[in-house]
């Protein structure tokens, strides 16, 4: 299936590893030109020469901090007019709630709800003026099923989660769709951080901790972060123009409810 996306422009944040690469490494093999930001040049040299190496497509780097005002202004100089924006950016710290300051709570917002935000403020009317305009925002499962020990995780992008909710009602008419998309378990750094600092709280090994979760995944594994990737190029394809405000939930079935 051809997504009707070649020669369209893409800024993913959090692009050099893990989902947010994927979804980089998706969109560029349906033709989409890619503008990666992250904080670390060395592996965003190695993430732009892999997809270079897979696709056909122009990519840029742009190595700064994305929760940042600088880093924001230095992401949209390299693209000012994205048609594609996957926001993207690592969770705050595990932890029990009564240890957190404002402080973390504030690092939290900014990271996982204001600048996404913001980001959409700055590309939107671009969007809706060309007629075409896909946003996703890769959020977490724990957005349907909270996990305590990531309360600043849980708050922040159930807030971003509300705050999607009402926004994106009013740009499908303009072919501009603003999803989310909520990732379980998948085989990626991040998850292992988590799971090494679930051992350190429980005393358990991190063996036994990923066999715990293992044991609560119907799938039998851990996610790829390839089909993670597949199914943001789906979303912001053109045949997905009748797709807006979704919480798309991918963790091999981890989550028991109906709704």
């Amino acid at each position: 299936m051809d997504f009707g996306l070649k020669g369209k422009w893409a800024l993913v944040c959090a692009g050099s590893k893990g989902l947010g690469f994927a979804c980089a490494e998706a969109l560029a093999e349906e033709g989409v030109n890619i503008v990666l930001v992250a904080r670390g040049q060395e592996a965003l040299d190695v993430a732009a020469q892999r997809i270079r190496k897979a696709a056909s497509v122009e990519v840029k780097t742009v190595a700064a901090d994305i929760t940042s005002v600088e880093g924001r202004s230095l992401a949209l100089e390299a693209t000012a007019s994205p048609d594609i924006l996957i926001n993207n950016a690592g969770g705050p710290p595990a932890g029990d709630f009564r240890t957190f300051t404002s402080e973390d709570w504030i690092k939290a917002l900014e990271a996982n709800m204001l600048t996404p935000i913001e980001l959409i403020k700055a590309v939107l009317d671009g969007m809706i003026e060309r007629k075409f305009g896909r946003i996703v925002n890769i959020t977490s499962a724990a957005v349907k099923a909270p996990i305590p020990i990531l309360g600043l995780s849980n708050g922040a992008r159930a807030g971003l989660t509300g705050f999607i909710a009402g926004l994106s009602r009013q740009t499908p008419m303009h072919n501009v769709t603003i999803n989310n998309i909520l990732p379980g378990a998948f085989a990626t750094e991040t998850m292992r951080g988590r799971m090494e600092a679930m051992a350190k709280q429980s005393g358990k090994t991190v063996d036994e901790i990923a066999q715990q979760r293992l044991n609560a995944i119907p799938a039998g594994r851990f996610g790829e972060p390839k089909e993670f990737g597949q199914l943001c190029a789906y979303i912001c394809s053109s045949q997905a123009s009748y797709i807006t405000g979704q919480n798309f939930l991918i963790d091999g079935g981890g989550y028991p409810g109906t709704l």
